[in-house]
């Protein structure tokens, strides 16, 4: 089934696409995207980083996204957790995903740390601008987002990308705007990721300061932790040569490739 298509996990059916070869060794760069992702919104950078690694890449789109079937709504706001641990290792396991290396984006990354902090297998965790606990600043930002989407253009914008793009952004805002999501956080599964990790940041971040990259120099002594300059919340959109030098550099560094 390696190629592209659709996964089903707990009675849902999800998409996938997968680039290079199949895995031989059990090893895989699987790809976690953001709150508002999908597998098309990675856009050329899967491809990008199977070349340069030579190692096989996997994303797939979470229920609701994408042209993954409809998420149960409201989400339960533990939802990342219950993610990582009970729908990825059935994403992974059709495919002999065996030794993963997690790369999140956003909310895809708090799931690749809650992943890497439960998962044994893992082999490395890369976080692209995580969050690891509720910021006001970046709870503004998507208040600000949440107040102009139904007067703006953005679910025709997302419709190219989402089968129920309204679903997909209400499925992702209401959990982050929900009174007691303010009191979550992740920062404590941190202290169990024992596997190489890599976290980065754009300074400019407008969903969260650089106390998110605070928290992984605190809690994990081996991480490298890099800020990007010039870089919002998308680092390998807005900084893609930056992004994957620093990506190829760990990968190297931990004798990946």
């Amino acid at each position: 089934m390696w190629g592209d298509g659709f996964v089903s996990v707990g009675g849902k059916r999800l998409e996938y696409r997968c680039w290079g070869p199949e895995p031989s060794d059990g090893r895989a760069i699987v790809l976690m995207h953001e709150g508002l992702g999908c597998v098309a919104l990675w856009r050329d950078f899967p491809q990008r980083l199977q070349e340069a690694t030579g190692l096989p890449v996997m994303a797939y789109s979470r229920a609701g996204h994408g042209q993954s079937d409809a998420a149960d709504l409201p989400r339960d706001l533990d939802w990342m957790t219950h993610e990582a641990v009970a729908i990825v290792p059935k994403v992974l396991a059709p495919f002999g995903i065996t030794r993963p290396i997690y790369l999140g984006h956003s909310d895809g990354a708090s799931i690749a740390a809650i992943c890497a902090s439960v998962h044994a297998h893992t082999e490395a965790a890369i976080l692209v601008a995580p969050h690891f606990f509720t910021e006001e600043e970046g709870i503004a930002e998507i208040a600000r987002v949440n107040a102009q989407f139904d007067d703006s253009d953005m679910a025709a914008r997302m419709a190219k990308y989402h089968s129920d793009p309204v679903a997909m952004f209400r499925g992702w805002a209401d959990v982050w705007l929900h009174p007691q999501f303010r009191a979550w956080q992740i920062e404590s599964v941190l202290p169990q990721v024992g596997c190489p990790l890599l976290a980065m940041q754009g300074r400019q971040d407008q969903y969260g300061t650089l106390a998110q990259m605070e928290a992984v120099r605190r809690q994990v002594a081996h991480a490298q932790v890099e800020v990007l300059e010039d870089c919002q919340h998308v680092p390998h959109l807005e900084q893609p040569a930056a992004t994957l030098a620093l990506v190829l550099q760990f990968m190297h560094h931990n004798a990946f490739m």
